[in-house]
């Protein structure tokens, strides 16, 4: 059976992530790339898409996840989409319907096909295009991409998702053993193999020491896609980068920006000095090297010119990534302390005085601005600014060009 083959019929068997439709009765799964307050705020300035239709490609996309989240939120938002769900798995198109009907979902298009054929659908092009976890799957990610590019509309976006090579240290030695020594069989006596493989590797095995690893953990799915998977590659910044370049892409944001700020991981007053030349992607590239810490990549990106990120100006509307947050976030920013922890690395930066008070102001309606005249500390401007770049930076709060609305509050899962 050739690589390809095997690839169709794991997802086949498979369908990923393992995803309940019923679960939809009890939380929003959101998550990384294509949360529609991030989309916002690094492809369109802030403001793109709020005040006409967008049209969206899911590619790659599995069970739902990206599909469902972002069809609710833009629903929540009152914003006139239309989804295409591209998947070649029909067991996971069916669990993604079944989702979306759960939810009254009416917008999106479920469609069999894989991301190399794009070109020859006749789907037309898009706004905004999610290819989570699927490029490093692929026989050629770099011709998959260029697939993606050749359906995106002028002025549109990209959020993609990659492994990162170096936060998956002791992984792909596992892999090869694994696939020397259960190279075949039933996916069921595969699995079972694989857990007596992993419950005996010693405590000194990089993979046991890998606590950014866990997807083995969660469902048979999960492990088969981690350990047992017939083609997968990750990248390192710069190589992420180049292929990104080689598409004709430019890259306006990696999530979340602190973890890819060098001064995050060397805080050292002579060591930011010796960063101080370096141009924004050896900021990135430095950052990985230095954690070690990302075994994925989200990344938003477009064509040269046509997007951007946002950036704070008096007319920036800030809000809360994921709905008001909580009282204990406040009291942390109160004390002058923000930190950031994804539940294995904490990062944790200063705040300026005054910044629970920015961040009490923050409601998704009021500008920079105005947030700046109502506040009574010394410096209220520059303590806005310190406030914002450093909530932006840790993904708690993203900038639009008008006054909407916030999401509200879901489950949040990665």
């Amino acid at each position: 059976m050739s690589t390809d083959a095997r690839v169709r019929a794991q997802y086949q068997a498979l369908p990923y992530p393992a995803r309940d439709p019923r679960d939809e009765a009890k939380r929003l799964i959101v998550g990384s790339p294509s949360h529609l307050a991030e989309i916002d705020h690094y492809l369109f300035a802030g403001g793109r898409v709020l005040n006409r239709p967008i049209r969206v490609l899911v590619a790659g996309g599995g069970t739902g996840d990206a599909t469902v989240m972002l069809a609710q939120q833009l629903a929540d938002a009152g914003r006139a989409a239309g989804i295409v769900h591209l998947e070649p798995s029909s067991p996971a198109r069916t669990i993604a319907a079944d989702r979306l009907a759960r939810r009254g979902l009416t917008s999106v298009q479920l469609i069999e096909g894989e991301i190399e054929a794009l070109p020859s659908l006749g789907l037309g092009t898009f706004d905004y295009i999610d290819c989570c976890g699927v490029l490093h799957h692929l026989a050629d990610p770099a011709a998959g991409l260029h697939a993606l590019v050749s359906v995106l509309a002028p002025g549109g976006g990209l959020g993609i998702m990659v492994y990162g090579r170096l936060g998956r240290s002791g992984l792909y030695d596992l892999q090869a053993a694994l696939a020397t020594l259960v190279p075949d069989g039933t996916p069921a006596e595969r699995i079972a193999a694989a857990r007596r493989v992993v419950q005996a590797l010693p405590p000194h095995h990089p993979f046991r020491l890998n606590r950014q690893l866990g997807d083995h953990l969660t469902s048979d799915a999960g492990l088969f896609d981690l350990l047992l998977h017939p083609r997968d590659r990750a990248y390192d910044v710069a190589e992420l980068l180049a292929l990104l370049d080689g598409a004709g892409l430019t890259a306006t944001g990696f999530v979340e920006p602190l973890r890819y700020d060098p001064e995050a991981w060397a805080p050292h007053p002579d060591l930011r000095r010796r960063m101080t030349n370096l141009d924004q992607r050896q900021r990135w590239a430095v950052a990985e090297q230095l954690s070690a810490a990302m075994p994925r990549h989200v990344v938003y990106a477009g064509r040269a010119g046509e997007v951007a990120a946002a950036r704070i100006g008096p007319d920036s509307v800030p809000r809360w990534r994921d709905g008001v947050p909580p009282p204990e976030l406040i009291r942390a920013l109160d004390s002058g302390r923000l930190s950031v922890d994804d539940g294995v690395v904490a990062l944790s930066q200063p705040m300026p005085r005054g910044a629970g008070a920015v961040a009490q102001r923050i409601d998704g309606m009021r500008t920079v601005a105005a947030i700046q005249a109502d506040l009574s500390v010394r410096n209220a401007d520059s303590v806005t600014t310190e406030t914002l770049e450093r909530l932006i930076a840790a993904n708690l709060v993203l900038l639009t060009q008008a006054a909407n609305a916030c999401t509200p509050p879901r489950d949040r899962v990665l």
